[in-house]
């Protein structure tokens, strides 16, 4: 049984723990490079989050995972808040406006909220918080370490088509801050630290990445537990992504995605590229796990992953092989 790559902890009571796509066009396949391996560095407990352009085969920008707590959408209609998923970040709503009122998180259980990893708009931890305007309990997750980072109260005021404003509080009501947000039209969303109380740059402008290797939490339906799994996801990068299954990497073709349409989820990609063994302590690649991607400029890229550890034998060095179609 695969096991694929879980670094599992345990749901709330154990403890801590498509959009429509238009139809597909035929494409006639244009050989643009020759075949790139990359490696890359996660660091210490996962901890680094890189974004990665697929055109220059480069990362684009770094940042550590306990950087940020809180994403906001940046469209001028936008309004969706999001929480770290590198961190194991969850929340709660309150039924209650009042940001002073003290809260009791004993029995919350099942009632922790996580973003999905597909990244659906109706799977947010905070969901439409519009709708009530309700005080939200926020678990700010995990370090890299797996050290506790605390819990706070959350209240987003408005979005306007500039700003969002929010108020944060201790658990018992107390020092309450209000804290603005500028939206940025240039980035799909710009990034919050309530550790730090202020705003961070984190994601690189739109256009500008493809793809996001970092730790992000699934959520497993049978039996109903949270996940922090390592991997890639797109990050919001607009691009698009068709798996398959093949041993013959470099037969492959715009052709074969005819039958393997595109999908735009965040974790199309995922983490199940790589599997656990408990015996042994190693983790497995499977290149025979192959992805086009389109990114928003348009182009077409190929790629597998090749290996997990670097020469030293550490892991979370993901080892690709990519090309341009």
């Amino acid at each position: 049984m695969r096991i694929l790559g879980m670094v599992i902890f345990a749901v709330a009571s154990s403890a801590l723990l498509s959009s429509c796509l238009k139809d597909e066009l035929p494409v006639i396949p244009v050989e643009r490079g020759d075949v790139v391996e990359v490696q890359l560095t996660m660091g210490n407990g996962y901890n680094e989050q890189l974004w990665f352009d697929l055109g220059t085969n480069s990362v684009v920008a770094q940042n550590s995972k306990t950087a940020w707590d809180l994403a906001f959408e940046c469209g001028a209609a936008g309004w969706q808040v999001r929480v770290n998923p590198a961190r194991f970040m969850r929340a709660n709503r309150t039924s209650t406006t009042d940001i002073t009122l003290a809260t009791d998180t004993n029995g919350f259980g099942v009632q922790w909220e996580y973003d999905h990893s597909e990244g659906m708009v109706d799977s947010l931890a905070f969901g439409d918080w519009r709708m009530n305007d309700e005080v939200y309990v926020l678990d700010l997750g995990l370090d890299a370490e797996g050290t506790l980072l605390g819990i706070r109260r959350v209240r987003v005021l408005e979005s306007t088509t500039t700003q969002y404003t929010f108020e944060v509080a201790a658990m018992n009501g107390s020092n309450v801050q209000q804290f603005t947000v500028q939206k940025d039209p240039s980035r799909t969303y710009v990034h919050f630290s309530i550790l730090n109380g202020q705003q961070v740059l984190i994601a690189p402008p739109h256009g500008a990445y493809d793809l996001v290797f970092s730790q992000y939490t699934y959520q497993f339906y049978d039996p109903y537990l949270a996940y922090l799994v390592t991997g890639a996801v797109s990050g919001f990068s607009g691009c698009r992504v068709s798996e398959f299954f093949t041993n013959d990497f470099a037969s492959v073709s715009l052709a074969d995605t005819m039958a393997n349409p595109f999908n735009t989820n965040e974790d199309v990609i995922g983490y199940d590229w790589k599997e656990y063994d408990f015996d042994t302590g190693i983790y497995a690649i499977f290149p025979d796990h192959v992805f086009i991607v389109q990114d928003v400029e348009g182009y077409f890229y190929k790629l597998h992953f090749t290996d997990w550890y670097n020469a030293a034998g550490q892991r979370g060095n993901p080892r690709f092989e990519v090309v341009g179609l």
